[in-house]
């Protein structure tokens, strides 16, 4: 055999073995593939803020308000001033009309405990009149409660004429509102309403 033929078989025995090896590397693995950007580099590249955003720390979230506080304290003879005006509609009713004076929000809760001369106490007041919520006054507004004296028909018993009026706050504390020189008629329909923030709302009894 000459030397050009044995050098021809020598290089197709190793293309061949050459082949092989590349085949075998590919079955197990060990072969490079285009598999496209990495998951690392996919993240890298997305969009701006498409990073989940965290759940917000509620352990030192800000607690609500304390509402109680926030409504100020309550309304007292020292810092109101109460006046007692009769009106014409509706017939035998007195209006109250309460404004603070103060420098801070007070709140009126309940009705207004009144006394007409000696012995003429209004208790209880008219359920029905009773508010959703207290009555908030900041300073200088005003809040309402109607008085009705004395029935319209006459239907009412043991009437007497009341020229002094009394009115006590939940802490003790007392005003005496004037009332007309000549008095007011009342009876035993002597009836209040419960505090109002309105002036219409308070005569609708």
């Amino acid at each position: 055999m000459s030397a050009r033929t044995a050098r021809t078989r020598l290089f197709a025995a190793a293309s061949v073995t050459l082949a092989a090896l590349a085949l075998t590397a590919c079955e197990n693995g060990e072969g490079v593939r285009d598999e496209g950007p990495s998951a690392a580099s996919k993240s890298s590249t997305g969009p701006t803020g498409s990073t989940p955003k965290s759940a917000p720390d509620t352990a030192h979230s800000t607690a609500a308000p304390d509402t109680t506080a926030a409504a100020g304290p309550p309304c007292t003879a020292a810092t109101t001033r109460i006046m007692a005006t009769e009106v014409s509609r509706p017939l035998n009713h007195l209006l109250l009309t309460l404004t603070n004076t103060g420098s801070r929000t007070c709140t009126l809760t309940g009705y207004p405990v009144t006394r007409f001369g000696e012995d003429r106490s209004v208790t209880p007041a008219a359920r029905e009149t009773r508010p959703r919520a207290a009555v908030r006054l900041s300073p200088r507004e005003s809040g309402y409660a109607g008085v009705l004296l004395s029935s319209g028909d006459g239907s009412g018993d043991t009437g007497s004429t009341a020229k002094a009026l009394t009115i006590t706050f939940k802490d003790g504390s007392t005003v005496h509102p004037a009332l007309p020189p000549r008095g007011v008629h009342v009876d035993d329909r002597l009836t209040v309403t419960y505090w109002q923030s309105s002036m219409d709302t308070a005569l609708t009894y």
